[in-house]
């Protein structure tokens, strides 16, 4: 039954980690940029929640206020500094996403201190399957990121802008000519990663109630090289990528010897992966034109 209970342990873990990795791997997908801010957007979202429960008591509240502001957030971002660099080399545009992600740092640190806050959000207790324990915060957690999975995904399908974003990915300039407006294609996508990484800020303080500046900096990291063990750009890939890393990590966690290594294991596995498969499980390999 432990073992049960680590395994549904990572796959909320995971879980989490997905709903960060979908936001780098659409931004990435359409774009074609690292938003290596997009950690810190979590890092906004738990203060934004943090100051609304302060005021109201209401954690849906402070979700709604964290995915509305974080949204906002997120476009202003692209319009000041990535839409100036459009077309500019790839390293002006990583240079500029490390130097948005310190900004938000330091802004957040001036303004809430260096010292963690504690966010209490529901306490739902534990649901009882035989003798297996399970916390009903993990549960939520689990299913909350399958099902922003399947809708983002039937959302890409189905919808007239998701085969827009398609389009935009596969080939901008072609996108443009069949008077798809790609500007605003891609300003949607950074709203729906930064949306995505409010939920996620959400579930990592209903899982540890501490919030600091600096806490979506490691999942951030690690929920990037989740979208890369998945195949960066894929959605499905990046669940994949989420729960994979997710239970390497609940597993790790609970064997004494190899648990302070648990970070270089995870990282160790995106080298193995890139050496076997340098596009993913399931990306796909691109050709680039010339």
């Amino acid at each position: 039954m432990e073992i049960l209970e680590t395994l549904i342990n990572g796959l909320s873990i995971g879980g989490t980690y997905a709903m960060i990795a979908l936001g780098y791997t659409m931004v990435y997908g359409i774009a074609k940029m690292l938003n290596f801010a997009h950690g810190d957007v979590i890092m906004v979202g738990g203060y934004t929640i943090y100051v609304v429960m302060a005021q109201t008591g209401y954690p849906l509240i402070g979700l709604a206020a964290a995915i509305l502001f974080c949204m906002i957030l997120g476009v202003t971002v692209e319009k000041l500094a990535y839409k100036p660099l459009r077309g500019a080399s790839p390293l002006a545009v990583l240079i500029t996403a490390i130097g948005v992600s310190y900004l938000l740092q330091s802004t957040a640190q001036m303004i809430f201190g260096s010292s963690p806050k504690m966010v209490t959000l529901l306490d739902l207790g534990n649901v009882k399957l035989g003798s297996l324990k399970i916390q009903w915060n993990v549960i939520i957690t689990l299913i909350a990121s399958f099902v922003i999975m399947l809708i983002l995904t039937l959302f890409v399908k189905y919808t007239r802008t998701g085969r827009a974003m398609v389009a935009v990915s596969e080939d901008k300039g072609a996108a443009q000519l069949m008077g798809i407006n790609s500007n605003a294609i891609i300003t949607l996508t950074f709203a729906i990663g930064s949306a995505l990484a409010a939920c996620a800020g959400f579930f990592m303080l209903m899982k540890s109630p501490s919030l600091s500046n600096t806490m979506g900096a490691m999942p951030g990291i690690k929920a990037f090289t989740a979208a890369v063990i998945g195949g960066i750009g894929s959605i499905p890939g990046a669940m994949l990528g989420g729960i994979l890393i997710g239970i390497v990590e609940a597993v790790s966690y609970k064997i004494t010897v190899i648990a302070p290594y648990t970070d270089a294991i995870e990282f160790l596995i995106l080298i193995i992966i890139l050496l076997v498969k340098p596009s993913g499980i399931l990306g796909k390999k691109r050709r680039e034109k010339v």
